[in-house]
């Protein structure tokens, strides 16, 4: 189904009116506004060495989480490298809006987890299920809950390590009272917070999401000074995105992206121009946004989102934030025009012109103006795309890739990838902006298979 009839999101969130869309653009703007966060940074820090306390970091772990046990394997050498104080916390699932698509998210999580872990140099048991069993998670609560602060990281990684090989964990001293009141606490406190999700650190009004982007909350700190051994590298470095000299013609590269994803728009040109490196056969396919699709959103997901793409693509030198929402209405008109953007070539153009007005230059695509602009930024004709402005042949196709990836991948964010060959090789679906360079490090493995095969 492209649109659901009885979307679970409110009317104005899947099509805001043009004040909504001014004044969502003002308020997520001065939010994350570099110089505004360099602000709101600085006067934390001001006011923690005014009152002579230490960096104070809070890690929120969810036991039957794969990337909760990702970060279980770095965080004790975290706190060992940096002046940190790190108190822990044991939570539940948030489950809810937050978290839509429960046994989808699971499925994903531990396959994501499974092929990011070689990347970083850490490991997940191979023959971990899904989830850990209910009573070797029972158990590995039941040792976490009684331990301090200190006995806390240095056990975790172990506790962690045979929970999800279902070995147990030693019940330890802990009653089942101190261990429920442990997950509740600790959930209560990540919600007190403003979040949702379990392997996150909370430092100085920012989160950092696992593995994944500690290597920001490392760079805020060294920055800072408070990095002991500030020679060494990074303790979870972001993968370079890199096929140079790779001939991957013999492979396809599916590409989901959405017009409403701030994700999507900070990584959709360095994946053209990925595709384009590689001489792979790329194939553009365009998704509506997940809010339109009946996917539950709330207003904290969407400011950590924004917030965190702002974050990635300050650091990786890409624009964003100046930015006019382009859901609902503006969506599906630049959808119509793709049908025949793509007759002329010229489709990816058109969508990379959109992303950039829509999160980059604050042209809003509901004014008639900003579409004509980008329409003809793209090298297209208006007067021809104002003819087709509004047509229903876009449907079929938006929903075939809908399908394609939700029903077919098991995906339903977006961006989403699908890499396929050569034979015999199983098709490769990741999800995110921050997947792209496990992407190009799977063309290169597979590029390298292919010529070692002729």
């Amino acid at each position: 189904m492209l649109e659901p009839a009885n979307n679970p999101n409110p009317p104005n969130m899947v099509d805001p009116s043009p004040l909504e869309r001014y004044l969502l653009a003002r308020f997520m703007g001065r939010i994350a506004s570099t110089r505004q966060i360099r602000k709101r940074n600085a006067k934390f820090e001001k006011k923690r060495v005014a009152e002579n306390r230490p960096h104070e970091i809070a890690y929120f772990h969810q036991p039957d989480d794969p990337y909760s046990h990702l970060t279980a394997q770095v965080i004790s050498r975290f706190a060992q490298r940096y002046d940190v104080k790190i108190t822990p916390h044991l939570i539940r699932a948030t489950g809810g809006k937050n978290q839509p698509e429960s046994q989808k998210l699971a499925l994903w999580s531990r396959r994501d987890a499974g092929l990011i872990a070689p990347h970083y140099g850490l490991s997940f048991p191979e023959n971990a299920g899904t989830v850990p069993e209910p009573e070797a998670q029972h158990l590995a609560v039941l040792a976490l809950a009684r331990l301090d602060p200190e006995g806390f990281l240095s056990e975790i990684e172990e506790v962690s390590a045979r929970m999800w090989s279902g070995e147990g964990a030693g019940q330890g001293p802990s009653s089942e009272a101190e261990a429920s009141t442990a997950l509740d606490s600790g959930s209560a406190r990540l919600a007190e917070l403003g979040h949702y999700s379990g392997a996150t650190f909370y430092y100085g009004g920012e989160w950092y999401w696992g593995v994944d982007r500690l290597f920001h909350l490392e760079r805020r700190l060294r920055d800072l000074g408070a990095c002991k051994a500030p020679e060494e590298p990074y303790l979870v470095p972001r993968p370079s995105i890199d096929v140079e000299g790779v001939d991957a013609s013999g492979l396809q590269l599916h590409f989901y992206p959405s017009l409403n994803s701030p994700y999507t728009s900070i990584i959709f040109d360095r994946t053209i121009a990925l595709a384009d490196a590689c001489n792979i056969e790329f194939h553009h396919k365009p998704v509506l946004p997940m809010i339109m699709r009946g996917v539950p959103a709330t207003p904290a997901k969407a400011k950590y989102i924004f917030l965190d793409t702002k974050r990635e693509a300050d650091f990786f030198g890409v624009a964003f934030g100046n930015h006019v929402t382009p859901i609902g209405a503006p969506t599906r008109l630049a959808y119509s025009l793709l049908p025949w953007a793509t007759s002329q070539g010229k489709d990816i153009d058109l969508m990379s012109t959109f992303l950039r007005h829509a999160w980059a230059q604050g042209r809003g695509l509901h004014r008639t103006a900003n579409m004509r602009r980008a329409v003809q930024e793209a090298g297209l004709d208006w007067s021809e795309a104002r003819e087709r402005l509004g047509c229903d042949d876009w449907k079929a196709v938006v929903e075939r890739n809908q399908d394609e990836m939700v029903e077919g991948m098991g995906l339903w964010g977006v961006p989403s990838y699908r890499l396929c060959g050569p034979d015999g090789e199983p098709d490769l679906s990741v999800w995110g902006q921050d997947r792209l360079w496990l992407v190009a490090a799977e063309i290169r493995r597979r590029a390298k298979v292919t010529k070692d095969n002729y």
